[in-house]
């Protein structure tokens, strides 16, 4: 007699399902799936209604009435909990008041223009044949501004740059008789120190300035000596790349870097233990973690960021699966070394300056599962809606069954490995010849690449983040074509929305979507794939390196990518070519031919249960 049952695979973000006749002989017939979000957190009582969801919606699909259900079959899944901290551990310091490398979006002008700084209120009184750069503050109309340095000039004084408070440089320079280069959005003009020697610089659009970020320039504007050269050289690294900058040097100012403590971590392996600096950055934390490995545990200084993210995430999962704390463990961890734009301390415009960080992602899991609570749950959820007869068992380890779903990939064989890139893990899981499995489970996934991007890029927005995440890029030449990152053009016989103007945009399924940011196409390109590449290019060597036969990648088949991760556009491609050296087939699983890289798991429950059925 034939058994109607449904596959069930809770994920971390989504809960797929797989609904299935089998035959007394073990003969499988597929009828419809389904794929909804999970609600709750993977592993717990939260997680029933998303599973009634699933199996309803499946069984739908199929014509099938809920009545007839036989069997639901869900997947034995350890609950995972993962969390992410970011520490800043370099520190760009401006003392003295000295201001460095403001960069405007709309800078006036273009030239070098060096003189004293003096306040626009007195500009009036300053003789004739003195070359100043001058300070303009709140409050000042820029027909004001531009009327009072025309006079200036008219009575000979040398009008060679000026510093604004407002956004009205281009304002300014469009009313002076002699151009010259000017800078605005200073907010604390206020603190600009008057009576000192000042050099003001305005590259062409398209340009970024010469002498202000060469510390010869330097040397030569503000007449230094070879040990002077040395103190002003930062000040010349910070400047590189801007389009306009403003350096006005005390005779005690001066740029720094200074290291800031990050804390310390203490990681736990089986055999050994060690402690790690985390400002050392995340090359010294990897190498401790594969020193130590395999890794059981792991704990954070108290009162920095890195240690309240490792107890937040373990205090978490003891408080939503009902555990003591001592019985939940770090299971992994990942360091990424990246950059965060941070204001300049003690700069008088804002200025920004690229840190370097840790970003850090931690796992936990618990020394046993809740399925079981899980299925009784949606048993008893099922009894309330008139299903009665319907069995709920927990059908198989999630890993075995993803390899057994994914076998039914075309073109698949064993040995071979399934890499489930996820949102907060990367899993992998090996079937070899003879059917043994093996199984790790890393920190680090999707949600770690939109943290980094949206870190270096600084759009302080992770939902944007994310967007450019998943999305090609495009930039709006003109109101009816778009240039994409890979060089082609698309027209269109319809103009475009006129926000998306001049912008970069993310190439969504359904619309463009600009990015409310200054950087180029370039640059947001690059800062997306060198996420990519150190989260999930770095996971799936680290996993396939755990899980291949003696640590040898050669001797591993096929590698199938599964989850949500495995649709985007280029992470695919990435791992295949960071594989190939070794001769593995890696590539996106289509699960039974028809679902892609989803619903490998619950195709493997309903086919393990075929196995037991018929025997």
């Amino acid at each position: 007699m034939a058994v109607l049952c449904v596959g069930v695979d809770i994920g971390n973000s989504t809960t797929e399902a797989s609904a299935a006749t089998v035959s007394d002989d073990g003969g499988v017939d597929y009828l419809g799936s389904a794929l909804t979000p999970t609600t709750g957190v993977k592993g717990t009582v939260g997680n029933v209604d998303g599973v009634v969801a699933a199996v309803t919606n499946s069984l739908a699909g199929a014509g099938v009435a809920l009545a007839d259900l036989d069997v639901i079959l869900l997947n034995e899944a350890t609950p995972v909990i993962s969390g992410l901290a970011m520490e800043t551990i370099t520190e760009t310091i401006i003392t003295e008041s000295t201001m460095i490398g403001h960069d405007p979006r709309t800078p006036g002008g273009r030239g070098l223009g060096i003189g004293v700084v003096v306040a626009f209120g007195d500009l009036g009184q300053v003789d004739a044949g003195t070359a100043v750069i001058v300070a303009v503050p709140a409050g000042v109309d820029f027909d004001a501004a531009a009327a009072a340095m025309n006079a200036a000039r008219t009575r000979g004084v040398a009008v060679e740059g000026a510093i604004l408070c407002h956004d009205d440089a281009v304002l300014v320079v469009n009313r002076l008789e002699v151009k010259i280069p000017v800078v605005d959005e200073v907010s604390r003009i206020d603190a600009i120190p008057v009576g000192m020697r000042a050099a003001v610089e305005v590259a062409a659009p398209g340009q970024s300035i010469r002498t202000l970020s060469n510390a010869y320039g330097l040397a030569t504007i503000f007449e230094l000596d070879a040990a002077e050269t040395k103190l002003v050289a930062p000040v010349a690294r910070a400047l590189t790349g801007n389009r306009s900058a403003v350096v006005i040097r005390t005779p005690s100012g001066d740029v720094g870097d200074r290291v800031i403590p990050a804390g310390s971590l203490v990681l736990t392996g089986e055999r050994r233990r060690a402690t790690v600096d985390v400002s050392g950055g995340a090359a010294d934390i990897m190498a401790a973690v594969e020193r130590v490995g395999p890794l059981t545990d792991v704990t954070g200084e108290a009162g920095t960021n890195t240690g309240g993210m490792i107890s937040g995430v373990r205090q978490s999962m003891a408080d939503l699966c009902g555990h003591d704390l001592g019985d939940v463990r770090i299971g992994d961890l990942l360091g990424v070394d990246t950059f965060v734009p941070q204001e300049v301390r003690g700069g008088l415009a804002g200025e920004v300056a690229l840190e370097n960080a840790v970003a850090l992602a931690a796992m936990v899991r618990t020394r046993e599962s809740g399925m079981q609570a899980v299925a009784d749950a949606v048993r008893e959820r099922l009894r309330a809606v008139g299903a009665t007869h319907v069995d709920v068992v927990v059908g198989g380890v999630e890993a075995e069954m993803a390899v057994l779903g994914a076998l039914t990939t075309p073109g698949t064989d064993r040995p071979l490995v399934v890499l489930d890139l996820g949102g907060g893990s990367t899993d992998a899981a090996l079937l070899t010849a003879g059917d043994a499995v093996g199984t790790v489970h890393l920190a680090g996934a999707g949600d770690l690449v939109t943290k980094l991007i949206d870190a270096e890029l600084g759009t302080q927005n992770l939902e944007l983040a994310e967007e450019i995440k998943r999305h090609p890029l495009a930039k709006a030449e003109s109101f009816f074509h778009v240039r994409l990152e890979n060089g082609t053009v698309q027209f269109f016989e319809k103009p475009l929305p006129p926000p998306s103007f001049g912008r970069v945009l993310t190439l969504g399924e359904h619309a463009m979507s600009p990015i409310p940011t200054r950087h180029s196409l370039d640059r947001i390109r690059t800062v997306r794939r060198s996420a990519k590449d150190r989260v999930f290019v770095v996971n799936a060597l680290r996993a396939l390196a755990r899980v291949a036969p003696d640590g040898d990648l050669r001797r591993i088949g096929f590698v199938v990518l599964l989850g949500g991760c495995a649709l985007d556009f280029e992470i695919p491609q990435m791992i295949a070519d960071a594989v190939a050296p070794h001769g593995i087939v890696c590539g996106t699983g289509n699960v039974r031919g028809t679902e892609g890289p989803r619903n490998a798991v619950a195709t493997g429950l309903v086919a393990s249960f075929a196995r037991r059925h018929a025997s």
